[in-house]
């Protein structure tokens, strides 16, 4: 399947595609979309009654600015179902005690500056938004303000100078207000940030009284001129606490501080907010970063700023892991951000103890239309799950799942071992699994320069793995553990 992956990672995404427009009878490129987006399962779905004719009409209609994709070959070899899976399972779920119809939520960013922004957002299907940062400074943003490292097309990482919401702050009040009015059902939260605890307690009052179901405290922005906020704040456990406890004191509504990755301990700060009576946790912002682009450059200057996307992904699950592993924070909530582009990216984080997840960086590459791939992903996942056990498995019952399997380096099994193992029909003899191991790893394989075939020598593999992860075609899989020897 990995031929696939690639071939629909080609694909531009492109709006009111015009391979669809010239197919009669599917859409393929919502297949395409199923199948980037982690959903092969349910590709077939809208290609389901295409004939070879539909299909060779759709490739000539492709605008791809190389070569159209091959959508006769992509769906001729997946063995993606081309009927509807069983009835879906919902994905409903409580935050603070606030319902949310899935887990899925908008992040304080750019993505959600206005309410026609939000508003179609909600109509496409998120279930609740943390509306971009709300503070009473005068907000200077510079141009251009954004950068990304690219694999292809994609953003292998995106690094953004953008500060907080340029809207009067009783403008985004309103806004919010409007919001809640017009969708009841939605989760709204009020992302704010004061210079001192005057300013804190008045924007968390002035988010209760909009009618917000809960307040983020921004404790993390890691690019603010101004001294004294975003991600200085979230560095000091002292001011953290102090913060989080002024606006605890002076609203009912949940409060949810947001922590930062530029730091080298997030348990500090995060129990000062725990101690203070936070609600919630959101975490990460963006990692403070550098790029060297001059196109993102400013009147010829370069700054740090924040760094986020798919690169950012393992590392917002450590700070996440490391708060949901903590035993004095008992009770309490986790929002997950960083990385996530598709359902099985907000797995991980559920299944590590968060009860949502935000997105914003996917948003800005692929836009709203990314909630259809996470809800049906996930509701398959579920009913998959649920089938299995013969009995409903909710997304309630997945959160922190996976936490029983991490632990301490000094905790790991170091007395066995597996080795790679082969698989001759998958392997087309590139080499690399060689090359790799020999100046990469222990110099455990060897190479038929004649037939082009690998061979491992099991002497001398000390079973890292490195060749498996360098195999293109996956023909390098697992064998059975085994105990060392003299084990």
């Amino acid at each position: 399947m990995l031929h696939i992956k690639e071939e629909a990672a080609r694909c531009l995404l492109c709006e009111d595609a015009p391979c669809t427009k010239a197919c009669i009878k599917g859409d393929p490129a919502r297949a395409i979309r199923a199948i980037r987006f982690d959903n092969i399962k349910n590709a077939g779905r809208w290609i389901a009654d295409c004939s070879d004719v539909d299909l060779e009409r759709a490739e000539q209609a492709c605008i791809h600015y190389d070569q159209p994709i091959r959508l006769r070959e992509m769906f001729k070899k997946s063995d993606a179902p081309a009927s509807c899976p069983p009835p879906l399972a919902p994905l409903r779920i409580t935050f603070c005690g606030i319902p949310c119809e899935n887990p899925f939520f908008l992040a304080s960013s750019a993505i959600c500056t206005n309410y026609e922004m939000v508003a179609r957002a909600f109509d496409m299907g998120w279930a609740g938004v943390f509306y971009k940062t709300i503070c009473k400074q005068d907000i200077q943003e510079v141009s251009p303000r954004f950068d990304a490292i690219k694999e292809g097309t994609s953003f292998a990482g995106f690094r953004n100078m953008e500060q907080l919401s340029e809207n009067p702050y009783e403008v985004d009040f309103d806004i919010l207000k409007r919001l809640k009015q017009n969708y009841p059902s939605k989760v709204v939260v009020a992302s704010i940030m004061g210079q001192y605890e005057e300013e804190w307690i008045e924007l968390a009052k002035m988010a209760e009284e909009a009618g917000c179901d809960a307040v983020e405290l921004n404790f993390s922005c890691p690019q603010m001129r101004l001294t004294g906020m975003g991600s200085d704040v979230g560095q000091n456990p002292e001011l953290v606490t102090f913060y989080t406890s002024y606006v605890k004191r002076n609203v009912k509504i949940p409060v949810i501080p947001k922590m930062t990755p530029n730091i080298t301990q997030v348990n500090q700060p995060a129990m000062g907010s725990y101690f203070a009576g936070a609600d919630a946790i959101s975490a990460i912002n963006t990692i403070k970063s550098i790029t060297f682009s001059p196109e993102a450059e400013v009147s010829e200057k370069k700054t740090i700023s924040g760094y986020s996307g798919r690169a950012v992904k393992p590392i917002a699950q450590r700070f996440i892991l490391e708060m949901a592993q903590n035993t004095i924070m008992k009770n309490i909530q986790f929002s997950g951000i960083g990385g996530i582009e598709t359902w099985r990216d907000a797995l991980e984080f559920i299944q590590i103890g968060c009860c949502n997840v935000q997105v914003c960086t996917a948003v800005m590459q692929y836009g709203y239309r990314i909630i259809d791939d996470l809800i049906m992903g996930m509701q398959t996942y579920l009913t998959e799950r649920s089938l299995a056990a013969g009995k409903t498995i909710t997304i309630e019952d997945i959160v922190g799942e996976q936490l029983p399997s991490f632990v301490l380096p000094a905790d790991l099994d170091r007395d066995t071992m597996v080795l790679p193992k082969i698989d001759r029909e998958k392997c087309i003899g590139c080499g690399r699994c060689h090359i790799s191991c020999t100046d990469g790893g222990h110099q455990a394989i060897t190479f038929d320069l004649d037939v082009r075939q690998p061979h491992i020598i099991g002497q001398k593999c000390v079973g890292c793995h490195l060749c498996r992860l360098v195999c293109p075609t996956g023909a390098i899989g697992l064998s059975n553990r085994f105990n060392k020897k003299g084990k």
